[in-house]
């Protein structure tokens, strides 16, 4: 049986998430499942993750959702209340989980990624909630929070071609300034996208209906679980965030080395061979 070894360095850094009071104050019922990858590589399981995605788009358009009926599943009817109540028209805006739901419906498939996007993709289409991977190898924090309006938010796909976010929408931001996301998790910046050559990344699993707890605590724990394969020995870590405990801090081990009989990945390159 070919065995994967792992060889540890003293090397970390520090990554911490916090929510602000006021986006509980907009929605006192968030939880956010959190899970921290110090290496994970972004294997070509392809076929495994595409049969997995289909599966979850079938059962969309098995469940007979329409077009005008989507905004009314729980979770997504929640998330669109919480968008008002930050000055955000959740019809024009959608967040990324009816974004992907109405996607299917209207489309009949979603378009095809890398495979790890595709793994949240077919994940969210599960529990009808945003999850999201952020790649934060050159980041220390996030710090999700009403914008101020002077943050810097690069859409995906472009270069140099900065925007800034309206005063009062959610955002996850960081200590430069920087805006990665937009209109909470309608979009995310060019910054965090994940690519094949991602490394370090956080998933979120974020959910505002009543029972958001119990959804995103077994959607992370699922999450988690399928990620294994692309972690080497299991190198992730995983908390909760909510109300009454509104941020945490990782410890990504960055030195480590994973070998496995096809490869060796080192956590102190971005690149793989």
């Amino acid at each position: 049986m070919n065995q994967i070894h792992t060889r540890k360095d003293e090397s970390s850094r520090a990554f911490k998430v916090e929510f602000s009071e006021d986006v509980f104050n907009i929605a006192p019922d968030l939880h956010v499942g959190l899970i921290a990858t110090s290496h994970i590589a972004n294997l070509d399981k392809d076929s495994e993750v595409n049969a997995l995605l289909t599966h979850m788009e079938q059962e969309i358009i098995n469940s007979g959702l329409q077009k005008d009926t989507v905004s009314e599943i729980p979770t997504i009817a929640a998330w669109r209340k919480v968008y008002s109540q930050f000055g955000v028209k959740p019809a024009r805006y959608p967040c990324a989980a009816e974004s992907l739901i109405r996607r299917v419906v209207e489309q009949g498939a979603l378009a095809r990624i890398n495979t790890l996007v595709n793994l949240c993709n077919a994940i969210s289409l599960k529990c009808r909630t945003p999850i999201a991977s952020c790649d934060i190898s050159d980041i220390q924090e996030f710090v999700i929070r009403r914008a101020v309006g002077n943050e810097q938010f690069l859409p995906i796909g472009k270069v140099d071609e900065y925007e800034s976010p309206s005063a009062g929408e959610i955002i996850y931001a960081d200590h430069s300034l920087r805006a990665h996301s937009r209109r909470w998790n309608w979009r995310q910046s060019d910054h965090i996208k994940t690519t094949t050559e991602s490394s370090q990344i956080l998933f979120t699993i974020e959910a505002v209906h009543k029972e958001a707890k119990v959804l995103v605590e077994a959607t992370t724990f699922l999450l988690n679980e399928l990620l294994q394969p692309f972690t080497g020995a299991g190198r992730s870590e995983w908390a909760f965030v909510h109300k009454d405990s509104p941020m945490h801090t990782f410890e990504l081990h960055t030195g480590e080395v994973f070998t496995d009989r096809d490869r060796t990945y080192e956590a102190s390159e971005e690149r793989y061979s």
